[in-house]
């Protein structure tokens, strides 16, 4: 990373977001930190400022609300705060049959997923361009290499992910800007919770630290990895699914995540 302009990263005030946050002030880049907790992102703001000597800018909103997102870029642009990577890391999941899961749930995490990801994008992206500089690295999931029988909107926002994460590294492979999609398993984060996970089979089987997921993506991203899938054993679960035939596929990753 070679900008001196902020690091926006969303999702900030836990898990791989939070991690990740905490890697790039290791670097010395100054960071501007979003989510809707601002109380959380307030202390780990005191924190990495103690440590490294930073900017930290905290900025507290519901990104799945796209007037919230339009007024955070506006108030980038009075401050004259320079977005020189981004790290889409907002999102949410949802367990249980989609018959059968509530509507508003469903929406709003494609809101956040998918809605605010491109947006966010969209906003960025040009004057990274414009300078020939920057980087954006969207958080997807090992989810997003097949169907998902009881996340199912949750493993298609992130195959949306990571197709759009795809695409945009080849529009943009002949410029100086860094376009990477990290696809995490199972990690320790507050994910599962929210998730309501605790009857899934698929966090019983142990999980990835948040730590060493974001620390992997981190370096896969400084390294231009377009897909980044940390871990040995979801390497080799994302890679097995272009061999199988779709119906299984659907079957193995029910009976994974299936109730205990």
């Amino acid at each position: 990373m070679e900008s001196t302009g902020y690091v926006l990263i969303t999702g900030a005030s836990g898990g791989i977001g939070m991690e990740l946050a905490k890697i790039a002030a290791g670097k010395g880049y100054s960071l501007i930190l979003a989510a809707r907790n601002e109380k959380k992102l307030l202390e780990l703001k005191a924190d990495l400022e103690k440590k490294h000597g930073i900017s930290v800018v905290v900025h507290q909103a519901d990104l799945s609300k796209p007037e919230e997102i339009t007024k955070m870029a506006e108030e980038f642009k009075i401050k004259n705060l320079k977005v020189s990577y981004l790290i889409n890391n907002a999102g949410f999941g949802l367990f249980g049959e989609f018959i059968e899961t509530d509507l508003m749930d469903e929406l709003n995490m494609i809101d956040l997923n998918v809605r605010s990801l491109t947006h966010l994008t969209k906003l960025f992206l040009p004057d990274m361009a414009e300078r020939n500089e920057g980087g954006i690295l969207n958080i997807a999931s090992t989810a997003a290499f097949q169907p998902g029988p009881l996340m199912a909107v949750y493993y298609a926002t992130k195959a949306y992910v990571l197709s759009f994460t795809e695409a945009l590294e080849n529009e943009l492979k002949d410029t100086n800007i860094r376009v990477s999609a990290l696809c995490p398993g199972p990690t320790d984060t507050g994910f599962s919770e929210r998730a309501d996970l605790g009857k899934s089979k698929l966090f019983k089987n142990g999980v990835m630290r948040a730590d060493q997921a974001a620390q992997a993506g981190f370096d896969g991203w400084m390294k231009g990895k377009t897909v980044i899938v940390p871990g040995l054993q979801n390497k080799i679960l994302a890679g097995s699914v272009r061999f199988m035939p779709r119906k299984m596929i659907t079957t193995i990753v029910r009976s994974v995540q299936g109730k205990n």
